[in-house]
């Protein structure tokens, strides 16, 4: 037998050598899989830095052609006058987002304060209604207790016979009026849980803001941001400051050293009026009714009016008198309005 397991090997031999085979073969499948994970995550890191590659050579390029356009007489002037009105158009895309933002957070919080008054008094109505059963649900105790002590001593005054004949039927009675008893106080101990869920009932969060509180937003911030572009259209600043924001550096030319003096000159002008100027709230409010008047919507869900409905620009003095001309400013995207009015 000795030389038999010499030669074959014993059934436990075999057995810690199957599980050392079945151990490398996981092993090695548990290696091909991490190999497998790593090739594509050096795949990605390699596209990552072919990417970062091409915007390096882009930054580059449009590093030397800036560099080119400050080096020649005929452009340097250009240049600076392009920044400036691409500065320009950035101050108004902020001032028009920050006052966007504003009236949002106005609006919310003011629908906000009718939605938690208007929940309060549900609330306190609801509260007074439990308040009002579980008086009630105590002077029917009340009533019962009274009642029961009276057939007690009612029961107690009669004399032996009466109370052989009618001993029973009283009992019944008092037994009766005890479970009644029991039965009002849980229905008042019910009612008492009810009124403190109700007491301590947690306020509803922060609802969205409505259609109709989206369209009133949105003819706002279109009010405000076509008293930016009247702010800004003389000289044609406006025009001149959304397209440096659209158009890149190079691409557009504005004249002489003389003719960029006299532009950058109005720039700071203007930039300098508009903290200075305080716009009227109620010109807003009235040149944001007389939009609303005109403003069509594709669908009843959809806040952003169509583009061609509000085209028309109203420009009013104090008396609240309108003048009128076309200027498209969603449909043409003045201010980078699109990002802003609320959807």
């Amino acid at each position: 037998m000795t030389s038999l397991t010499a030669i074959f090997g014993s059934s436990q031999d075999d057995a810690g050598d199957s599980e050392k085979l079945l151990e490398l073969y996981w092993n090695r499948a548990e290696l091909k899989k991490e190999f497998a994970n790593l090739r594509e995550e050096t795949f990605k890191l390699k596209d990552q830095i072919k990417t970062e590659q091409g915007n390096t050579a882009r930054a580059h390029q449009k590093f030397e052609h800036i560099e080119n356009l400050l080096l020649d007489p005929e452009w340097v002037y250009s240049v600076v006058v392009f920044y400036q009105l691409r500065a320009l158009n950035l101050r108004c895309r902020a001032k028009l987002a920050g006052f966007a933002e504003q009236l949002k957070q106005q609006r919310e919080k003011r629908q906000h304060s009718r939605m938690l008054e208007e929940w309060s008094a549900r609330r306190q109505a609801e509260s007074e209604a439990l308040e009002a059963r579980i008086i009630e649900q105590r002077e029917e105790k009340q009533m019962l207790e009274d009642q029961l002590q009276a057939e007690r001593h009612r029961f107690a005054m009669m004399g032996g016979l009466m109370r052989f004949f009618r001993g029973r039927s009283m009992k019944k009675l008092l037994d009766r009026i005890a479970d009644d008893i029991a039965s009002a106080q849980q229905g008042e101990a019910i009612l008492q849980s009810e009124l403190t869920t109700v007491r301590y009932r947690e306020a509803p969060d922060t609802a969205g803001l409505d259609v109709g509180s989206k369209r009133s937003i949105n003819l706002m911030i279109l009010s405000y941001a076509q008293e930016l572009y009247l702010h800004f259209e003389d000289d044609n600043l406006a025009a001149l400051a959304k397209e440096s924001g659209e158009k890149s550096v190079g691409a557009v030319r504005y004249g002489s050293k003389s003719d960029c003096d006299f532009v950058l000159q109005k720039i700071v002008e203007r930039t300098d009026c508009i903290g200075k100027a305080n716009t009227v709230a109620d010109l807003l409010k009235q040149r944001a009714v007389l939009l609303a008047e005109g403003a069509t919507y594709r669908f009843d869900d959809e806040a952003v009016p169509a583009s061609n409905s509000v085209s028309t620009l109203f420009q009013l003095n104090m008396q609240g008198e309108p003048r009128r001309k076309t200027v498209n400013i969603i449909g043409e995207n003045y201010w980078d309005i699109a990002k802003v009015l609320c959807r």
